[in-house]
């Protein structure tokens, strides 16, 4: 039998979160485990139960989701959080992804999207909707870069297409390489430019224009 997902859901608007619930509930693979409306809340319930996805909005009463993201990864590391932003909120989108979290998605996106984004982060993949994906490359433009590395070849054909959101297996596909392959020019690319996570990588390849988007 196929394992579901556990969500839990961080939000202080009821009525958004009592949304989302009803979305959630109509996804055959996925299993509601939690619901706080602020990040203190969640962070002390996340002594009882141990998901796998959280949907974390940003701006909240008590404890805010920059706060409660810091204080859950430092937790567990291995959380995959899922942050649900507003237009708005683009002064929090790039601290959202230097504090490690696992994607954005608006908070206007569709079901599609949201089951989309879910089964991403849940495959061990980062997802960031185009618009956030926008927000990113204008933020790090403003960024000076860091000291660039060198790449073979292959690495460069997999960066570029990590960079387009490709995942393991569509490299692997495209470039005719085995899974495990991919993965361990991933993790060399991780590697040679000190990035803790794919988002990262983007990062680090649309500073140094690397890789143009």
């Amino acid at each position: 039998m196929k394992t579901k997902k556990r969500v839990f859901i961080v939000e202080d608007h009821a009525i958004f979160r009592e949304g989302l619930k009803r979305v959630l509930s109509e996804m055959p693979d996925v299993e509601l485990v939690g619901e706080a409306g602020n990040g203190a809340e969640f962070l002390e319930k996340l002594k009882k139960v141990t998901p796998d996805i959280v949907l974390m909005d940003i701006q909240m009463p008590v404890m805010d989701g920059l706060e409660a993201t810091d204080k859950a990864l430092e937790r567990d590391p291995s959380l995959k959080i899922l942050v649900i932003s507003m237009f708005g909120e683009e002064e929090y989108v790039y601290s959202m992804v230097e504090k490690g979290v696992s994607g954005f998605i608006l908070k206007t996106s569709g079901i599609l999207d949201l089951e989309r984004a879910i089964n991403r982060v849940a495959e061990g993949h980062q997802y960031y909707s185009e618009e956030i994906m926008g927000l990113l490359v204008k933020k790090v433009r403003q960024i000076d870069a860091p000291e660039k590395v060198t790449f073979t070849g292959k690495e460069m054909e997999v960066l570029r297409l990590l960079c387009k959101g490709a995942s393991n297996n569509e490299i692997a596909d495209k470039l005719f390489l085995s899974v495990r392959t991919v993965e361990g020019y991933r993790n060399k690319l991780l590697q040679k430019t000190g990035s803790a996570n794919v988002i990262n990588l983007v990062i680090y390849a649309l500073r140094n224009k690397i890789v143009i988007l």
